[in-house]
Parts: C-alpha cells; structure tokens; sequence
C-alpha cells in the first residue's frame, strides 16, 4: 500500500498567522510554491493560504496601481483576514488513493499532513502527479 507518510513533502515552509500577506506572496515567490500552512507556536496548522487566496485579496489593486503600490497594500493585509481556517487534513499513516480522493471531491490542490495534532508535511497535486510518473 503507498501512503501519504512516502510521497509527502515533509520540508514545508509554514508562517504564523500573525504576519502580514506580503510575506506569503514572497515565500510563494522564492520557493515556487502555491499553498503555505498557517500555524501557530506549537506547531500545529490553524489555517492554510493559497496563492489563489494572495491573487483575490489583491485582484483590487492590480489593475489600478504601480507594483510599489501593491506590494504596500500586501504590507497591510493580515494573514488571518485570507487564510482559510477550515483546513482538511490527513494522516501520514493514510493510502494515497484516499489523499488523492478527498482533494478531488473537495476540489482543493493539498492536504496538510498532521501526525499527534502537528503538522509533518504536505501532499499535493504536484506530489501525486509524481506518482503517476512513476508507474
């Protein structure tokens, strides 16, 4: 049986809620990434934000100020006003046919892995495209 635990992304670059979404677009930015964990001191995923989630929040400002302009307004917006708090989750002991379900019937591109109520990774259309290629 192929589980989460094995094809996860298990070096996930998480941020606290308590910063500001500029922060996110440049980690999406750096590290060629779509979705980012919220967590909180102890580890443990209080919300996740997509890049999707950066685009809405400044859809407004894109068309009609300069680059320094939004990158501000991005400096303004909390975290905690985008992030999706109603995050599905599984279990690194889970198939990934069952991670491959729920995000599909859910229509959403991840699942943060979390073992004992941490985060331990992330799995993602990216990492299940990966599977495919191998068969």
């Amino acid at each position: 049986m192929m589980l989460v635990r094995d094809y996860m992304t298990a070096k996930v670059f998480t941020i606290r809620n308590d910063k500001k979404l500029i922060a996110v677009q440049e980690i999406m930015h750096w590290a060629r990434i779509r979705h980012i964990p919220v967590v909180d001191m102890e580890n443990r995923i209080v919300g996740l934000i997509s890049h999707r989630d950066v685009l809405h929040a400044a859809v407004s400002s894109v068309l009609t100020v300069s680059t320094p302009e939004r990158r501000h307004h991005l400096g303004t917006i909390e975290i905690e006003a985008v992030m999706k708090k109603s995050v599905q989750t599984i279990s690194p002991d889970a198939a990934v046919q069952q991670a491959a379900k729920q995000m599909r019937e859910s229509k959403i591109g991840c699942l943060p892995v979390v073992a004992d109520g941490k985060l331990a990774g992330i799995i993602s259309e990216y990492d299940l495209l990966g599977i495919v290629e191998q068969l």
